[in-house]
């Protein structure tokens, strides 16, 4: 059983789960002009190195600990008897088709990041050049003023 690597042990799950990509197959690399990227459950990929490679199955599930994929139809039999799942690293992988349920997911593979969907929605309220101070002078009075020379 391999250990986990000691430096990860304390990363934050939100920067350890960028660290679970795999490289696009070459019709996916041109059609979203991107080489890799983070693996999620249900995405089909194609094992490249190791005991198992050639083999093609789903995403079943995603250790983001130890970096390693579960998937389906690669298992290992034991010694006494009955089946256990076998993962393998997200590094020995080539994604082969993308699941993109997820719409952010979707649209963040092909805008490349930039916001779409729902970008940001406006400022509520007052801008601060319109926001009141203690003197009850909007910001922009206050330096209209000040030009003016006008004390308070």
């Amino acid at each position: 059983m391999a250990n986990i690597n000691p430096k990860f042990l304390h990363i934050p799950k939100h920067k350890r789960d960028r660290m679970i990509g795999s490289s696009l197959s070459q019709d996916l690399r041109e059609q979203y002009k991107k080489k890799s990227i983070r693996v999620v459950k249900g995405d089909s990929v194609k094992v490249m190195r190791g005991e198992y490679s050639g083999i093609e199955g789903k995403v079943e599930k995603v250790n983001t600990k130890r970096g390693a994929l579960s998937i389906e139809g690669i298992q290992r039999e034991k010694v006494r008897g009955g089946n256990v799942k076998v993962q393998i690293h997200s590094s020995n992988v080539m994604i082969s088709s993308l699941n993109v349920d997820d719409k952010y997911r979707k649209d963040r593979i092909e805008t490349g990041g930039k916001r779409s969907i729902n970008p940001l929605p406006p400022r509520g309220g007052r801008t601060k050049s319109e926001t009141k101070h203690k003197t009850g002078k909007t910001r922009k009075e206050g330096k209209e003023n000040k030009k003016k020379g006008v004390k308070r």
